[in-house]
């Protein structure tokens, strides 16, 4: 593992890009222990305060794990699929909320990743997956249900939906166009949408998967990201001062 002294990048940044991709190529592998702060200074040729700066910012990407005592130190962490997923749906919001991602573009690429689902969902769903569904419908359906309650009640039935495929790496994926992208059409959507048609859409999605009906699933997503286009484009026409 090297560093250049002469790049411009901080000095913990490089360390810790290098340590990174001793994980990610594999010549460090899971619940390996780390070199002491000391030893990698010595081999970065920098100080300590450099190098716990470069292991703090590991640590916050869940790259190691630190233990304390007579055996610990740092090691390489083992990362679950669900324990990324954090990382992965605070990525998608930042990049959907600092870049210029049109209303169109963003609902045209969550709709897409969640279709690519159906044929797994349909196969794979189970009777626990089905209930939550259900459960969510029922709530949307509730007159006393707050928009946000609403809105996470939205997320809540699709990412079930998204985890009856099976797939973790897909859940993964989906995670940042469900938890980030949903919310934000929602937030854009939600005065003008009926909470019936939702709902009434979901139960078809729902009673789709329980007779593992794949095609029905996919018409089902598709009705969804037409009724969500339509309710957007008549909100920016109304914010613009235009006739719907």
């Amino acid at each position: 593992m090297k560093i250049d002294p002469e790049n411009p990048a901080d000095l913990p940044v490089q360390i810790a890009a290098a340590i990174r991709d001793a994980i990610v190529t594999g010549r460090l592998i899971v619940d390996q222990r780390l070199p002491t702060e000391a030893e990698l200074a010595d081999s970065f040729g920098v100080s300590r305060p450099t190098v716990r700066e470069a292991l703090k910012r590991l640590a916050a990407q869940s790259l190691i794990r630190t233990q304390r005592g007579a055996t610990g130190g740092a090691f390489v962490n083992r990362i679950t699929f669900r324990a990324a997923q954090q990382q992965q749906i605070t990525t998608s919001t930042l990049l959907l909320s600092m870049n210029d991602v049109s209303f169109e573009t963003a609902c045209e690429a969550r709709f897409a990743l969640e279709r690519a689902c159906a044929p797994l969902a349909a196969m794979r769903r189970t009777d626990a997956q089905l209930s939550a569904m259900q459960s969510q419908i029922a709530r949307q359906r509730s007159a006393n249900l707050s928009d946000e309650a609403f809105c996470a009640s939205d997320v809540a039935f699709h990412r079930a939906l998204v985890d009856a495929a099976g797939n973790p790496v897909l859940s993964y994926q989906l995670a940042g166009a469900v938890e980030a992208m949903q919310p934000l059409m929602n937030m854009i959507t939600f005065t003008a949408r009926s909470r019936c048609r939702a709902a009434d859409l979901h139960q078809e999605i729902a009673d789709a998967a329980m007779a593992r009906d794949a095609e029905a699933i996919n018409l089902g997503l598709q009705a969804l990201e037409r009724e969500t286009l339509e309710l957007g484009r008549d909100v920016f026409a109304a914010r613009a001062g235009k006739t719907p």
